[in-house]
């Protein structure tokens, strides 16, 4: 955690510090309203089309290059954001604050006469089509015509009004830190526009002529478009016979060394590639093998026999074509296998025929449309060194939102457990005989987060990460402390931490365990609150995420801990450096702001300096400070070393 990071600003409502997870939190959940705001800021004369890309992207690019706030991400360091403790629904979130000025600020950069093309680029492209918002009636008609005629500060002000119902002083200091030069002026000129027939129950600028997201589509220009493709085919052929002609003389390109030609008669090679060379584990072997992994799965699903199928599954891996859908985890490689691989299931799932293959490194799934045609995927994840903890299921399919499952052998239960609900007692979870899962749902990641399911299997709980293998969720101090998630209290600081899973998605996850290193006293008989350090270690060894979270006692269930600080590859919270030291500054029922800060059991004393002064002998921190001060937190070990907060 950098030095501003851990004194963010925090109070009882949770306004945690505005980094790049809570902007791009905020940008996700809050996408439609962003571009519904840029929409009607940009200048009409733009063209509907492009007025709409435009939208599109002074949303997508709101978000920081790093922590909001710091001097490389954004061009207003010390900005303070214009929203009140007493503000409802979205603006209540400082994320989406942030973010909002962002968009405002840029859509009225944009709406300077003479500049709306010097948009941010890349703009969202749409080949041969016009997409526009849906026709409203006479009134928005009328209300589209009205704002027309303002200037851009002037239609930020009535959007401010009318869309983020804010009133005239919050409107104000919006405006002014936006760069608006005389935000009286801009209320001034918002209140020439007469107030719509059509607004009695409700603001016109939530109708669909005004949604950038809900759009129609029609053809561009079809000659001209074809006019334009006969050119560049004619620059192909041209380039092509260039390069033809270039790279005769000689060697051409250049000597390919030791290198086979492609599709050279390879031994080995052809061995990966014959179906009949496939290893298979017998169906028991699970229950006398040393090592229970993936190594131990038997081949299961109705199509193990299918050798056309294994097949073109095998002949993908090797060479997936351009057509195929290749992904791989991170740290994944996507070359063909170096021997025979393992099978593991072949057989069809919803509409789908689905190969399982593992070659001790990596797991690979091939997907193709039933009946052998149509589009075809191909997904590789790394899953090496993996125990029986770890390798309880596999992904088989993702359809609609739902996701089934291929659980191990040695799974005897399964059910789905809603991690936000640690009250609610599981649901069963039914499979079939080769242990095919029933669909699971997933949470939808546009929507607020009020639910997380996961699954249990015997005693262990795993949780979908968008990957081929759910991660294992555990609960404890890091090392041999950490144990699978039973009982009341990893139940509950599970419920406060799941809804902050998405922030380690797409790294190839292994397991992420979630650690109460402290609890302190809050200052004012506010309570108390629990510091808990969360960790995501990853397959290839490299690459883990640690958050540190800051979860006052008594909020509202399910409501996620605010992140006082994280970091990328570092040991902290894990078996090599279990320890940690993080702060927050935390503002009081009263007004009055305190910086708080918490160490784990091996520290003995705390000390702050910068803006906010002091030190404690103890594990926990608490100081008098200012709105917006910015501390550095140092601590001292029992063992004499000294430890620097989470960065």
């Amino acid at each position: 955690m950098d030095q501003q990071q851990a004194t963010a600003p925090l109070d009882d409502d949770t306004t945690g510090p505005i980094d790049v997870e809570q902007a791009e939190a905020a940008i996700v959940e809050h996408y439609p309203r962003l571009v519904r705001l840029g929409y009607l800021i940009l200048p009409p004369g733009m063209g509907r089309t492009r007025r709409v890309l435009a939208a599109h992207a002074l949303a997508q690019r709101a978000l920081p290059r790093n922590r909001a706030g710091g001097s490389g991400g954004d061009p207003h360091p010390d900005l303070e954001l214009p929203w009140q403790r007493g503000t409802k629904g979205a603006a209540a979130d400082a994320g989406y604050a942030y973010v909002r000025l962002r968009v405002l600020r840029t859509a009225l950069r944009a709406a300077r006469p003479r500049r709306w093309w010097r948009l941010p680029s890349p703009l969202p492209q749409v080949f041969g089509l016009r997409l526009f918002p849906r026709s409203g009636g006479a009134d928005e008609l009328a209300l589209d015509k009205a704002l027309s005629e303002l200037s851009g500060p002037g239609r930020a002000a009535y959007v401010l009004r009318e869309l983020e119902r804010l009133d005239d002083r919050e409107a104000r200091k919006l405006l002014q830190a936006a760069g608006v030069a005389d935000p009286r002026a801009a209320l001034a000129e918002a209140d020439s526009v007469p107030e719509p027939a059509g607004s009695r129950d409700g603001s016109l600028l939530k109708s669909a002529e005004f949604d950038p997201c809900s759009l129609q589509a029609r053809p561009t220009d079809l000659m001209r478009r074809r006019q334009h493709l006969r050119a560049v085919l004619v620059a192909v052929v041209a380039l092509v016979v260039c390069g033809t002609l270039l790279g005769m003389p000689g060697q051409g390109w250049g000597p390919s060394g030791a290198a086979a030609p492609s599709y050279a008669r390879n031994p080995s090679s052809e061995r990966a590639l014959d179906p009949g060379e496939l290893t298979r584990a017998a169906p028991h072997a699970w229950r006398t093998a040393t090592r229970a992994d993936f190594s131990s799965w038997p081949a299961r699903g109705n199509r193990v026999h299918d050798t056309a199928l294994l097949r073109r599954a095998l002949a993908v891996w090797a060479r997936p074509g351009r057509s195929v859908r290749l992904s791989a985890t991170m740290g994944t490689q996507s070359g063909p296998p170096a021997g025979p691989p393992q099978l593991l299931y072949a057989g069809e799932v919803d509409q789908a025929a689905v190969v399982l293959l593992h070659d001790g490194l990596r797991v690979a799934r091939y997907a193709e449309a039933r009946g052998g045609s149509g589009a075809v995927a191909l997904d590789l994840a790394r899953l090496d060194a993996a125990t029986a903890a770890t390798s309880t299921a596999l992904v088989l399919s993702r359809t609609d939102g739902n996701v089934r499952y291929l659980t191990a052998p040695w799974v005897r239960h399964a059910s789905v457990r809603d991690l936000v609900r640690p009250g609610v007692a599981p649901r069963p979870l039914h499979r079939t005989a080769d242990g095919v899962t029933e669909p699971v749902r997933t949470i939808p990641q546009l929507r607020p987060c009020r639910g997380w399911p996961a699954l249990q299997l015997g005693s262990r709980l795993v949780a979908d990460l968008g990957e081929l293998a759910p991660a294992r969720l555990t609960y404890g101090t890091p090392g041999h402390g950490a144990h699978d998630v039973a009982g009341r209290a990893a139940r509950v600081s599970w419920a406060r931490t799941a809804c902050r899973l998405p922030l380690m998605q797409a790294r190839g996850v292994r397991t992420v365990n979630s650690w109460r290193f402290a609890a302190q006293a809050l200052p004012e008989a506010g309570g108390h609150a629990a510091w808990l350090c969360t960790r995501a270690d990853t397959w290839r060894g490299t690459g883990s995420r640690v958050l540190a979270q800051f979860q006052p006692w008594g909020t509202r269930r399910g409501a996620a801990g605010a992140i006082a600080s994280s970091a990328d590859s570092s040991p902290a919270c894990g078996p090599r450096a279990p320890r940690v030291l993080a702060g927050v500054l935390w503002k009081a029922r009263s007004g009055h702001w305190y910086l708080l800060a918490a160490g784990s059991r091996q520290v003995a004393t705390i000390t702050a300096t910068g803006a906010v002064r002091g030190r404690t002998y103890g594990r926990a921190l608490t100081l008098p400070a200012k709105a917006g001060a910015h501390a550095d937190l140092k601590a001292r070990l029992r063992n004499g070393d000294r430890l620097g907060a989470l960065r």
